[in-house]
């Protein structure tokens, strides 16, 4: 089994910069071809935000293009949200996730991860 764990959230003024991390432990059997970050808002439903694969292709939602870059350390097993100019809109838990081998778009966007981590609260002030 594999366990995620999500660090780096915080509160923060809106402007400012956060680096969420996610560690991946347990299992080293298991192939994660691709890892993502969602993020929740009060009352709102969970949205993917960015995501990885393991040959560092990347994809970003269209409103944090060009102020939020995912990167991953495979040999460190860890996978990186640096966020810039956050928004207070974008207050939220940020979760990461991974994926087994043969996951979809479809799956990414619907959130069907096989791994989930506990989630980060990002809290961006006005």
């Amino acid at each position: 089994q594999v366990q995620l764990v999500e660090s780096g959230g915080g509160l923060v003024q809106a402007g400012g910069s956060l680096r969420l991390s996610c560690a991946a432990s347990g299992s080293l059997s298991v192939s994660i071809t691709v890892m993502c970050w969602y993020r929740q808002a009060p009352g709102k439903e969970r949205e993917l935000v960015a995501h990885i694969s393991s040959s560092d292709t990347t994809m970003y939602t269209d409103p944090v293009k060009g102020r939020f870059t995912i990167s991953r350390d495979n040999a460190e097993k860890k996978v990186y949200l640096q966020m810039n100019s956050l928004r207070p809109e974008e207050t939220a838990v940020y979760y990461c996730a991974g994926f087994l081998n043969g996951a979809t778009m479809l799956d990414f966007d619907r959130g069907a991860a096989d791994f989930w981590g506990q989630g980060t609260q990002v809290t961006v002030s006005s």
